[in-house]
């Protein structure tokens, strides 16, 4: 889309892209919003010392850019953003002269720099109108719900009301009627100025720069060999009269100007770092990234203390079976079968090896092991009775798991023995299967509605 001039005639090396004079207008348009978010979050720190610059923040804002821009105006041929871009500003001309500007660049460039009446006409469109526009959004956005209460904010004053009264209320009427047709003018006309100049149709990309007779180009060989002939120039000052520049390099003068200097690549570039940071952390690309950074490790599973080796406890048994001599196998005795169920009986009953162990006291825990079937309650080994969840995710009867959180279930109290007591925790405000602690002890439990 640069090249769209090209197809129309004869292609103007000097002349911007549209795009670039849109990129360098959106870079323009960030800062006051980036310095007032970090003149915010300072305040918050300092409130004392800031809190009046933040409230007189559009005023100190156009105060700072009117010295800056004149600055890079008288300096460097156009605004500090217009710089950073490689862009200037000058007188337009009715007609091209491209032997000219590439016979004698520096006649041309002298012959078509700002005046100093140019740069407050350019300083007027850069600095005044974007102050006066935003302080009539903020109005706006002020009177506009107010218009909604109806007579009582849009009546007339009365007659011989104060000066000040009539004016507030013929500004309101100004927001409310006139503004909004106006705001949607100078749009309309940034818009048809901006299709104009991408079709070239005209010189200008803005209404008000065709108003004060300026345009932007790009800076050429001539410029920039000005600008360091001017950097040379002061350098040299300072080193011969040190009196006639301000004294030593760390005079106010000599810092401002490598101040005003630094600026146009400083600030932007902070910006697109800024700008940058916000994308990364707003987009899914970092999301992306990390996730497919935490794909590559293989993590381990999770250990649930107490469970595993509930489960290893209740595990059955293969059945035994013998082999007689003549090679036939046979099955258990009765007897055999009954040490086996006393000894499962007996395995029942949690052991030091085993049994979870408390951070806290360095004692094991006691508990229960999970059920066969999901719709047993591991504490009473019946089914189910009014469900709740414990925070482990393990579900049993709510008087059941209620009673071992405070400590006076019946198992509880029959394994605390004398013996037990100072060798053994209870359970109480633990998980009865696991053995973990659970935050707000009954309060943590959740009822299931089946």
């Amino acid at each position: 889309m640069e090249f769209v001039t090209a197809l129309r005639g004869t292609f103007d090396d000097g002349k911007p892209s549209l795009f670039e004079l849109l990129s360098e207008q959106q870079l323009a348009s960030l800062l006051p919003p980036t310095l007032r978010y970090l003149l915010t979050v300072l305040t918050h720190r300092y409130p004392r010392h800031l809190l009046r610059i933040l409230n007189s923040f559009d005023e100190l804002y156009a105060l700072a850019g009117l010295l800056v821009e004149r600055h890079y105006l008288k300096t460097r041929g156009g605004s500090f953003t217009e710089h950073f871009y490689g862009l200037k500003r000058e007188k337009a001309l009715a007609a091209e002269i491209p032997r000219a500007a590439s016979s004698a660049p520096n006649i041309v460039r002298d012959a078509l720099k700002l005046s100093d009446a140019d740069i407050w006409k350019n300083l007027a469109v850069m600095v005044g109108i974007p102050y006066l526009k935003r302080k009539l959004d903020e109005a706006y956005e002020v009177d506009a719900p107010r218009a909604m209460l109806g007579g009582q904010y849009t009546r007339p004053p009365a007659k011989g009301a104060p000066m000040k009264e009539r004016f507030l209320y013929y500004y309101r009427w100004f927001l409310r009627k006139v503004y909004p047709s106006l705001n949607a003018a100078y749009y309309f006309a940034i818009l048809a100025f901006n299709l104009g100049y991408l079709f070239d149709n005209t010189k200008y990309h803005n209404p008000f720069l065709w108003l004060i007779g300026t345009r932007v180009r790009r800076m050429n060989g001539a410029d920039y060999q000005a600008i360091e002939a001017l950097e040379k120039a002061a350098a040299a000052t300072t080193t011969t009269n040190p009196r006639l520049s301000g004294g030593s390099m760390f005079s106010p003068r000599n810092m401002s100007r490598r101040l005003m200097g630094g600026l146009s690549l400083v600030l932007p570039t902070s910006i697109f770092a800024l700008k940058f940071l916000e994308w990364w952390y707003a987009s899914d690309f970092a999301k992306q990234l990390s996730r497919k950074a935490a794909e590559s490790l293989d993590l381990p599973p999770p250990t649930v203390t107490g469970l595993v080796e509930a489960q290893a406890r209740n595990k059955p048994k293969p059945k035994i079976t013998r082999t007689s001599e003549d090679g036939v196998e046979e099955k258990a005795d009765d007897d055999d079968e009954a040490e086996e169920g006393a000894e499962e009986a007996s395995s029942k009953e949690p052991t030091p090896e085993t049994a979870p162990i408390a951070a806290s006291t360095l004692l094991p825990i006691f508990t229960v092991p999970p059920p066969k079937r999901s719709d047993l309650c591991p504490i009473c080994e019946d089914e189910i009775q009014t469900p709740a969840a414990c925070q482990t995710g393990v579900v049993y009867c709510f008087s059941c798991i209620h009673k071992w959180m405070s400590g006076t279930h019946a198992r509880q109290e029959k394994f605390m023995t004398k013996e037990r007591e100072g060798k053994w925790e209870s359970g109480e405000g633990r998980c009865a299967v696991t053995g973990r602690k659970v935050l707000g002890g009954t309060e943590g439990l959740r009822r299931i509605m089946v």
